[in-house]
């Protein structure tokens, strides 16, 4: 990683792109945890429009693991000439409470990084301990590299990110993960039921912040992180309703580029009661 921090960005991503290709060959159960997802969350496409979708996904995956070794090792000139910041910036000023809605997208840490070197404010993110202590030294310095930032363990739960905005941070958060059934709500997801943490919702009525939505979309170039108006109508005064809400918008984030979200991780694994499992057994 150490190497692609000092490679032009074509040799980064060309490297990627054969990283990905073997990697689509090699990780098996990845890979057909992918394309159920995708089978799942597209059904009116073909078999083969499914495998060379997951295809450009596993290359688009490798390519932005790849991308962290600049992102965290470049210099600073380099990051910033390989990351474009566009949209509502206004959203982000000042010290109101402030929740950014940034999914798991690929490009989920260039967007940490291109706010936090473009919005003079801190910032603060929830994240987990890695299990590798190399990685995660490698990884919290990464995310701690520039502007004001500070980690907010996830099992601190709701209090550290709670003191976090009140002390003036915008919290970076990616609610939309299955996070198993206690604690989550059970919402559509590109019509299906899935299980989802309503942390989002329960912040943003305990601190009374606002809600701005970050796109982070890998380019040639390096990344475009796009920030977007602040949902004027959220939360509502059901929790369960504004979870699907958010389900409801981040599909509609999906759709602009649908190979770059997160498709390897099990999405549907855990079933409302008396369902049946969505993934074939092995899965």
């Amino acid at each position: 990683m150490r190497l692609m921090a000092r490679l032009p960005l074509t040799w980064v991503r060309g490297i990627g792109w054969l990283l990905g290709r073997v990697l689509h060959v090699l990780v098996r159960r990845r890979r057909r945890i992918a394309r159920a997802n995708w089978a799942l969350c597209f059904p009116h496409q073909s078999a083969q429009q499914v495998r060379l979708a997951v295809r450009r996904h596993f290359v688009l995956y490798a390519q932005a693991w790849l991308d962290r070794g600049w992102l965290w090792g470049a210099d600073e000139a380099t990051v910033r000439s390989r990351l474009h910041l566009v949209g509502a910036l206004h959203e982000l000023q000042g010290s109101a409470p402030t929740l950014i809605f940034a999914p798991h997208f690929l490009g989920m840490d260039a967007g940490g990084s291109a706010l936090a070197l473009g919005v003079q404010r801190p910032f603060a993110s929830v994240y987990t301990r890695q299990r590798n202590a190399a990685v995660d030294r490698w990884l919290r310095a990464g995310r701690l590299r520039f502007g004001q930032g500070q980690l907010i363990e996830r099992r601190q739960g709701l209090r550290g990110a709670v003191q976090a905005l009140r002390a003036g941070a915008a919290l970076y958060i990616l609610p939309d993960m299955d996070m198993g059934r206690q604690g989550s709500v059970f919402v559509p997801f590109f019509g299906i039921p899935a299980a989802t943490v309503p942390t989002l919702a329960r912040l943003a009525r305990l601190t009374s912040a606002k809600v701005v939505p970050v796109i982070s979309r890998l380019t040639p170039q390096g990344y475009e992180v796009q920030v977007l108006p602040a949902w004027s109508d959220y939360p509502g005064v059901d929790v369960q309703a504004d979870t699907a809400l958010m389900n409801q918008r981040l599909e509609h984030m999906i759709l602009t580029m649908p190979e770059q979200y997160y498709w390897v991780h099990r999405r549907f694994k855990t079933r409302p009661p008396g369902e049946p499992p969505l993934y074939p057994t092995g899965l």
